[in-house]
């Protein structure tokens, strides 16, 4: 039986870590050589990371990536394995490319065709798009290569090396997670497997990089679409398979749909050739199951502040606990990311806070075994409010002093974090981000919104979960049972200056993540004053998102990259 064994790398590069990325390539290469792999695949950019952004116009930067996929290449030689690695090429002009190398020889580089440019994707503000699909005779197997965005056109370049008689495609990717994604990502692999009838081999990176979290979650499919294959999501793992190069041609005879197409006759490039000894066969090779929709969400945050955290080269945070369920949330998520002994949580009482509250933020401390700092801001306050006296007399108290709360509690946690080094992890979710219901330079301020693009809905389904997970009330059932308040003035509720979030969630959903008009979302049953006054306050809250923190992005539209409104903004066509 004709097999070729594959690994499928699926590492956590930092972006421009060319030393560190190289190392971690070289690590992939060698227990790959170690497990007998014709083929180790790396994903896309690997070298660099992803995405690079502006890097990529520093020549600097592009050369010293080359040199370094120089460096990879020569440990190639002597090897039987054969690596595929993405980095930039510049040729004369850059590309988001995939070299090729066998035992200390580039064999050729893949140009991506497909260029994304929507969303939080960029790539033609950096590259040209190549032209060529070749294919790779490796270890006796025609295989494509790709990289991301080429695989998902039913015509594109997968489909174009299938008719060349590819009978493998590797296709090497940098994409992000959002709930849902990974469900739409296997639809389209076996849809494309099963259309060429050709093995799809999916590899994905995986880790932080400032507002993105990639998954993971590489995988193979046979060439009747059927998962065959499939990585952890959410860690580094090297998926090794041997693939049932035979099953392919019986496939082909049987489906009679590429006949009907016209042969392509794109480079054919010899690389290697089949192993000269028998191999031990593999253990059996893993094909998990993912994870549910509020457990990949999880996990997904847990990574993405693990890595912003370690990457921009803090070790500790620092969080304003309130004892609501957002500062719970965000504080539960960063002890399972950094350990108990590197959050350190602050409590900020004001002459408003509810007993309930500071209790529940002890009771939280002491379950995740965290430290929780006691800070009272009725004396700040009460000095604010005198040097204010004269400038506000003839006014009664509203948000100004609700806000001066808030920003006091901003002004003390930036100052523990100068003092003592670590990052402020601010906790407003994708609810209060969207409507304004949050305080430039009070709980806005900070290094990272952890929970920026949860909706107040999903805060509850998570802090569930979490608890499921546990199998005990590790988040204090009081927290998730209480009515959300910020808790600035007497008897406060989020509700009444919202409305109920499972009213405010979907009209949120519907305006800024699906682009719907007025009349759309009332026909979905809400009432035309509601709507109009989320979007009324979603549009006038752009100029405070722009000040916010870098977000975690786990919804397919997040704010930021990916929806990009000007602030001076005078159209109210909704």
């Amino acid at each position: 039986m004709r097999s070729l064994r594959v690994a499928l790398a699926q590492i956590n590069p930092a972006v421009g870590d060319l030393s560190g990325n190289t190392q971690r390539i070289l690590d992939a290469i060698t227990a790959s050589e170690a497990a007998a792999c014709d083929l180790v695949v790396l994903p896309e950019l690997a070298l660099t990371g992803y995405p690079p952004e502006d890097l990529i116009l520093r020549r600097t930067f592009v050369h010293e990536n080359l040199a370094a996929l120089d460096r990879i290449q020569a440990a190639t030689a002597g090897r039987h394995v054969t690596a595929v690695v993405g980095f930039v090429d510049l040729a004369p002009d850059a590309y988001n490319a995939a070299a090729i190398l066998h035992d200390g020889h580039r064999a050729g580089v893949y140009h991506k065709q497909y260029l994304p440019n929507y969303g939080v994707f960029d790539e033609s503000r950096y590259f040209r798009a190549g032209r060529e699909a070749p294919v790779f005779q490796i270890a006796g197997v025609p295989v494509g290569v790709s990289i991301c965005e080429d695989i998902w056109y039913s015509s594109g370049p997968v489909q174009a090396q299938a008719l060349a008689g590819a009978e493998v495609v590797v296709n090497l990717n940098g994409s992000p997670f959002h709930a849902g994604k990974i469900d739409q990502r296997e639809k389209m692999l076996a849809t494309r497997a099963a259309d060429n009838a050709v093995i799809v081999c999916y590899v994905n990176m995986v880790g932080g990089q400032d507002s993105l979290i990639f998954d993971g979650g590489s995988m193979i499919h046979d060439p009747r679409g059927e998962r065959v294959a499939a990585a952890p999501m959410f860690e580094e793992a090297l998926l090794i398979a041997d693939l049932d190069v035979e099953a392919v041609g019986q496939v082909r005879l049987h489906d009679p749909r590429l006949r009907r197409l016209a042969p392509e006759k794109p480079e054919y490039i010899p690389v290697s050739s089949p192993p000269p000894n028998a191999r031990p066969p593999i253990d059996p090779t893993p094909n998990r199951d993912h994870p549910d929709d509020a457990a990949a969400i999880y996990q997904a945050l847990v990574l993405g502040t693990r890595d912003y955290v370690r990457k921009t080269g803090f070790q500790k945070v620092v969080i304003a606990l309130s004892g609501g369920i957002d500062s719970t949330l965000t504080a539960t998520i960063a002890v399972d990311a950094l350990g108990a002994d590197n959050v350190t949580c602050v409590a900020m009482p004001s002459r408003y806070s509810s007993e309930g509250s500071v209790g529940d933020a002890h009771a939280l401390a002491e379950n995740l075994g965290i430290e929780l700092l006691t800070i009272p801001i009725e004396g700040p306050f009460a000095a604010n409010l005198a040097a204010l006296d004269q400038a506000f007399a003839g006014h009664e108290p509203d948000v100004a002093e609700e806000n001066l709360q808030a920003r006091i509690r901003g002004t003390l946690i930036m100052a523990l974090s100068n003092k003592f080094g670590s990052l402020v992890l601010t906790t407003s979710n994708k609810s209060e981000s969207a409507t304004g219901y949050t305080t430039l330079y009070g709980d806005m301020t900070g290094g990272l919104a952890v929970i920026q693009d949860v909706p107040k809905t999903t805060v509850y389904r998570l802090a569930r979960h979490v608890n499921d997970v546990a199998g005990s009330a590790r988040i204090p059932e009081a927290v998730i049972d209480k009515p959300p308040s910020a808790e600035l003035r007497p008897d406060q509720r989020d509700e009444d200056s919202l409305m109920p979030y499972d009213r405010l969630d979907p009209i949120l959903q519907a305006f800024v993540e699906e682009d719907r008009t007025l009349d759309e979302i009332v026909a979905q049953g809400f009432d035309r004053a509601d709507v109009e006054r989320v979007m009324t306050l979603v549009t006038r809250a752009e100029y405070k998102r722009r000040q916010a923190a870098p977000g975690l992005k786990i919804t397919p539209r997040a704010f930021g990259k990916d929806r990009r409104f000007p602030i001076a903004n005078a159209y109210r066509g909704f």
